[in-house]
């Protein structure tokens, strides 16, 4: 509903999307500079000098799938198999993942369909040092560290063998000795963490970078302001990324203020140099991460990345997109569909074909399989086993206190 002002009163305006359902999908509002390549600065250019990519778009792989234009990372084609190979893996976990969600096996579960590259090429880009402060669509970093399947799924299960012991939600994980910090359901919280653990790596003279994740509403919270005052003051070495997918869990973007400037230029208040890279182009986030984590390990501080992308399923297994958004908007988004595109890129290069494309699609959904009877194997959601009930009593203080001691013997564990 808009509002608009009278000569006598004072309005204000509540911002809605371009296309609600049953309306044609429309992007013209979003402003993709397809046809502008993006310029690449040195990584240590004065942030000031970044500051025109906040109205552009850093773009790789063309209309044709060639890469091209000075963002171009020149990886081998191993490389690209591999980044390839871990976006299809996440998909097609995610794919049954959310089936056995609505078979009633999981309790809940959230796909990150169409935002693959986002997680994938990062995860690629960065050391293994490097600490992941994630949000809940960012399992193709797991994947990209070769995080054990079978535990992200006893996880999800909730079962023995769940790493959090039932209590987390589903797909909000944690896997210390991969550097991957546990995410966090109260949103925006993971952007000041980032920053705090990026200062105190610097302070030990240590030469990792740190990379956090949220979504475009999560620009709205205060704790995005924090986290960008923060880092901007102290230099830290942070990778301070915006998953622009166009939609947080009902609401458009533009509630977050992405009509009215692209997120990339909400650094420029801060002085922090900005990057505003198609997401769903594997070749441009492995670049703009990696020109990111070098500036960082130089001494140069953070750097904040708008990854455009578009969330092409529901936000959760909570969720009906079709109740605030046209059907069709997935299959009009104009960045296309980032598997394709690197797939494409691949066969271009004469690294790939379509038969070898079936063929991993069924190894990887066998794979799949394999580790969900494997994870069943230690519980399931309905009939356990699950951590047991003392459980709930360890890991939160180094000395329990009393009444947690009392509260425990009362339970006779």
């Amino acid at each position: 509903m808009t509002h608009a002002p009278s000569s006598n009163t004072l309005g204000f305006i509540v911002p809605e999307p371009a296309a609600r359902p049953g309306d044609t999908p429309d992007f013209s509002s979003i402003g993709l500079k397809l046809d502008s390549p993006a310029p690449r600065p040195d990584p240590m250019c004065p942030a000031s000098d970044t500051h025109t990519l906040a109205n552009s778009l850093v773009r790789v792989l063309n209309d044709e799938h060639e890469a091209q234009g000075e963002w171009n990372p020149g990886l081998s084609a191993k490389d690209l198999r591999k980044g390839l190979h871990i976006m299809l893996k996440t998909r097609l976990y995610d794919v049954r993942m959310f089936k056995l969600q609505r078979q009633g096996k999981l309790s809940f579960y959230m796909k990150s369909m169409g935002e693959e590259a986002v997680a994938a090429a990062a995860g690629m880009a960065l050391r293994y040092e490097d600490m992941l402060f994630p949000s809940y669509r960012q399992q193709g970093l797991l994947f990209a560290r070769d995080r054990d399947m079978v535990d992200m799924i006893c996880h999800c299960l909730s079962n023995q063998r769940d790493n959090l012991k039932g209590r987390q939600l589903p797909v909000h994980y944690t896997w210390k000795e991969g550097n991957f910090f546990s995410i966090s359901g109260n949103l925006g919280t993971q952007f000041p963490q980032a920053v705090g653990w990026a200062m105190a790596s610097a302070a030990r003279g240590e030469d990792t970078v740190t990379a956090s994740w949220i979504g475009d509403g999560t620009t709205a919270e205060g704790d995005f302001h924090g986290a960008c005052t923060l880092a901007s003051v102290y230099n830290a070495p942070v990778i301070l990324n915006v998953v622009n997918n166009q939609w947080a869990i009902s609401s458009f973007s533009g509630i977050a203020g992405g009509n009215n400037a692209t997120f990339a230029a909400k650094a420029i208040g801060y002085g922090l140099p900005c990057l505003r890279v198609d997401g769903n182009d594997f070749l441009a986030v492995y670049a703009a991460t990696g020109w990111a984590a070098e500036r960082a390990r130089a001494g140069h501080g953070a750097t904040l990345i708008e990854t455009v992308t578009y969330r092409a399923d529901a936000h959760s297994t909570s969720d009906d997109p079709s109740r605030y958004r046209p059907k069709e908007e997935a299959a009009a988004w104009p960045l296309g569909d980032p598997i394709e595109r690197l797939k494409n890129h691949l066969i271009n290069l004469g690294e790939w074909d379509e038969s070898r494309h079936e063929a991993l699609t069924e190894a990887l959904t066998k794979e799949v399989q394999a580790n969900y009877k494997k994870a069943e194997s230690y519980g399931t959601l309905r009939e356990g086993p699950h951590a047991p009930v003392s459980s709930m009593f360890e890991d939160v203080y180094a000395e329990q206190p009393w009444h947690l001691r009392r509260q425990r013997q009362d339970l006779g564990v």
